[in-house]
This record gives structure tokens, sequence and C-alpha cells, in this order.
């Protein structure tokens, strides 16, 4: 039996405006609907504002403007999923995603997972990685350099 495998992971593709996201199905807490923000006094306008969500206020952000690929308003059928945070602040331990409809579960495997080979460099702002997973087209965002991006400007935000 071949040891080396990697096992499947459940993941899921979200839409947002001009791309989809993959994403590890364990990073989603919950999906909903979505609601106008609460504004956040001169941050970019990748990050839409605050949401409430079970006591806490969450960043909410526009992925597909901070990655540069197309300007992403809520609306009607916008859907916001809340991401849990990598980076391990427990003052800031969850941060929001604007999305268009529900995420969409997948199987990732390696044989059904193809990485574009792309320069670092020429990556979105935010984005890990170009792949290919069944046909579909999806970006890997880095959500630590996301969450690290929220940090800072709500630190000079504040």
């Amino acid at each position: 039996m071949n040891m080396t495998a990697q096992a499947d992971i459940r993941g899921v593709l979200i839409q947002i405006a001009g791309a989809r996201l993959l994403l590890p199905n364990a990073t989603i807490a919950e999906v909903l609907s979505f609601a106008d923000p609460e504004p956040i006094a001169d941050a970019p306008e990748w990050l839409l504002g605050r949401i409430r969500w079970r006591g806490w206020q969450l960043p909410l952000v526009a992925f597909s403007r901070l990655a540069g690929i197309a300007q992403e308003k809520g609306g009607l059928g916008s859907k916001v999923i809340v991401l849990k945070a990598l980076g391990g602040d427990p003052k800031a331990p969850f941060f929001a995603v604007l999305t268009q409809g529900f995420p969409r579960l997948v199987t990732v495997s390696d044989s059904r997972l193809v990485t574009r080979e792309t320069e670092p460099s020429l990556l979105p702002n935010g984005v890990q990685a170009q792949v290919l997973l069944n046909e579909d087209e999806a970006l890997v965002p880095d959500l630590e350099a996301v969450e690290r991006m929220i940090g800072e400007t709500l630190q000079q935000a504040a």
C-alpha cells in the first residue's frame, strides 16, 4: 500500500466576482445572508466594514477587490462566509468574506488538483496559488496574508 498518497480533503468552491476561491471546508464557520456592514473610517475599499456575528464584530472583506480582480459590492443574493482565522489572534478569531451565492462542497485529491505554475509576483494580491480542480479554475487565497492585511488596516483605523 502506498503510504505517501495524500488523503482526499473536503474543500469548498466559493464564487466571488470574477473568480472562484478554493478553501478547505474546515475553515468555514458559517454562511450568512448579506447585510450592509458598519463602515470603518479610512478603510481601503476591499474592507467593506464590520458585521455582527455571535457577539463578534467581524471585518468583511471583498476578496475580488483585495485581489484586484473586480469591483465587488454586496447586494441581493450575496452571501457572507465566516472564516476561522488561522493567525491565532484570540481577539480576532474570525473574519468574513463576501461571496456570490452558497459555497459548493468538493472533494480535493492530488489526482484532480493541478497547480498552475505562476511566478509568485504575478499572482493577485492575497492569492497563494492558481489551480485547476476538475476543470474548474480557482484561486487558493493566502488566508494568513489576508488576516495580516486586515489586522494592519484595523490598527491604522483605530
